[in-house]
């Protein structure tokens, strides 16, 4: 057998597992080289810092399992690899995602015309007042409470609140006028005995 045939055979047998010790010595040396890579490829130190960790994790459960081979030479080279694939998957998935938010961010600011506030939420409104005005809507029948809220802070118009409820557009804005209806009777009542500051 020549040296080939000789170096041939050693490149398929598998990597074992360094000892703690060999880990952290060549971490200290090729570490800090490895995550100002990854830094380059990633939009923050925190990514990068992630997609580092993930290729670390890959290169060691490889020699763990005996899937690795070329020994502590090959190491640097391919976490170079993994952590440039790591860091465009990373940030593909990233523009995924703001792409998803920004769809959705902008269909709700399409629907109600501004951006999503809670229930009263205004300047002029404080906490105690809003508690107590959410509290008398929760108080109404679920029928009238539930189109009252998608009419007014869902802005819906009566035809798609009666879709979503499976009603009439008719008996939407029936609902919503006695529900409005019960609504100021409750607040009068609770006005005149004093419970309400409004």
């Amino acid at each position: 057998m020549d040296d080939k045939d000789e170096m041939a055979n050693l490149s398929v047998v598998p990597d074992q597992e360094p000892a703690p010790s060999e880990w952290r010595a060549w971490l200290e040396t090729y570490g800090p080289k490895l995550l100002l890579f990854a830094r380059q490829q990633t939009r923050s130190q925190e990514d990068a810092e992630d997609v580092f960790q993930d290729a670390f994790v890959k290169l060691t459960q490889k020699i763990r399992k005996g899937e690795f081979t070329g020994g502590q030479a090959a190491w640097q080279p391919y976490l170079y690899t993994a952590i440039r694939r790591l860091a465009i998957d990373l940030s593909r998935r990233t523009d995924r995602r703001k792409k998803r938010e920004d769809v959705v961010t902008t269909d709700a600011e399409e629907l109600t015309g501004k951006v999503f506030d809670p229930w009263f939420g205004s300047d002029s409104s404080d906490d105690e007042t809003r508690g107590q005005l959410e509290a008398k809507i929760k108080e109404l029948p679920e029928k009238f409470s539930e189109v009252i809220v998608m009419k007014i802070w869902g802005d819906r118009t009566f035809a798609e609140i009666g879709e979503t409820l499976d009603i009439s557009q008719n008996t939407a804005a029936s609902r919503y006028r006695y529900g409005l209806e019960a609504l100021k009777k409750s607040l009068t009542g609770a006005r005149l005995r004093g419970d309400l500051s409004i």
